[in-house]
């Protein structure tokens, strides 16, 4: 396993300008915020003053410069894959026998997503770990999110990121290695094992109760899976009612994504708001706020990006070439793991039917985003499944 990164792997840092800060908070100032009716709340969307307060802070409250001092501590490079500029950090670890790992984000985040979870992953005894749990960690950023931008032709699926991610990993000489994803990251993380069956030696994947019950309904009614007492039928029911009232995002993004790139494109306030709904849908149900669950300057670490680079669009394009690729790929034979935040008695039965999983744990905390949310029970986790695959 080489050390020495190949001739077409290129260093990288992020550097946003004063002129881009400057055009950012006059677009936040200049604001043209519409009308909320009276008495309604999150139920149609981001409330008004909620995303007031939120572009404030934005505009006087956060500091960018010291987000990019810290995201910058991680050594970043670009390399070509496919006619595709791809970002990616690599953080080797100082334990000569950790094992490769690369970490796949979701949407709507970035490789700011894992930013918690690096240190103690690549260094655990200095995060008060064991030598024995050292990774060296690759975080890419998928064609149309960060810095592998722009995107210079349709079609990048999932799968094809997977083939992207796997050339990547062996340029970097890393010929045996282990994955984690969540969201369309954990589709990446499943093309993996077939597209290199010799090299990926475990499949960590992280997930929700709620995203359960969205997979289930792609291949039928999860309310009829065998095995539901009435009890979580009816939980089922009501999961599968929030799950459709929550799809419009991805309706639109996975139908007409060029027509939602102009306002993304345009205003910071719409990118925020199409971002941070989300975060209120999907991060622990016990959270009422979305700064209640994770840290409201990470969050908007990962808003920022989206805005610099210009990503909210080219992310959207990512969800519709999945979306239509209808190429879901074979399963792999590598070992699969699933860490559930959110527990509920359904999620295996819709997940894992058959119990198949060689490895299966569910935290009572946490939801869609545990590395921004829980970091040190998904970094344990990911520590337990890959201990004897090593």
């Amino acid at each position: 396993m080489s050390s020495i990164p190949a001739p077409d792997i290129r260093p990288f840092q992020i550097q946003i300008g004063s002129e881009d800060l400057d055009d950012l908070r006059h677009r936040l100032m200049s604001t043209r915020w519409p009308v909320q009716p009276n008495g309604t709340g999150w139920e149609r969307g981001v409330p008004l003053e909620y995303l007031r307060r939120l572009v404030d802070h934005w505009s006087y409250g956060f500091d960018w410069g010291a987000r990019e001092q810290e995201l910058n501590r991680f050594p970043q490079h670009m390399t070509t894959v496919d006619g595709q500029d791809i970002h990616f950090v690599h953080a080797r670890s100082p334990e000569p026998a950790a094992l490769p790992l690369v970490l796949l984000h979701g949407w709507p985040v970035s490789f700011v997503e894992f930013s918690q979870v690096i240190g103690p992953l690549s260094d655990p005894v200095a995060h008060g770990g064991q030598a024995r749990d050292a990774f060296h960690v690759v975080v890419p950023s998928h064609p149309g999110f960060a810095y592998s931008n722009p995107v210079h032709a349709p079609g990048w699926s999932t799968n094809r990121v997977a083939a992207a991610v796997v050339e990547i990993m062996h340029r970097l000489g890393y010929d045996r290695y282990g994955a984690h994803g969540g969201d369309v990251g954990a589709g990446v993380a499943a093309g993996l094992s077939p597209a290199d069956p010799n090299g990926v030696v475990g499949v960590h994947v992280a997930s929700d109760p709620r995203t359960a019950v969205s997979f289930a309904m792609f291949a039928g009614d999860p309310a009829l899976t065998p095995g539901l007492t009435d009890e979580e039928r009816e939980r089922v029911e009501k999961m599968k009612e929030i799950s459709a009232d929550d799809m419009g995002y991805l309706q639109i993004q996975s139908t007409r994504p060029q027509t939602l790139a102009y306002g993304l494109t345009d205003s910071p306030a719409a990118q925020l708001a199409w971002i941070v709904e989300k975060f209120r849908a999907w991060t622990d149900p016990a959270a009422d706020l979305p700064e209640d669950a994770v840290d409201l300057d990470l969050l908007l670490a990962n808003v920022s990006l989206y805005w610099f680079t210009r990503t909210g669009a080219s992310a959207a394009h990512f969800l519709y070439d999945s979306m239509h690729a209808q190429d879901w790929g074979e399963e792999g034979a590598a070992p699969t793991g699933f860490a559930v935040f959110g527990r509920d008695t359904v999620s295996r039965r819709l997940m894992d039917p058959e119990e198949k999983m060689e490895h299966w744990t569910e935290f009572d905390r946490g939801g869609h985003f545990p590395a921004m949310e829980v970091p040190e029970l998904l970094t344990e986790d990911i520590r337990s499944f890959f201990r004897p695959l090593r």
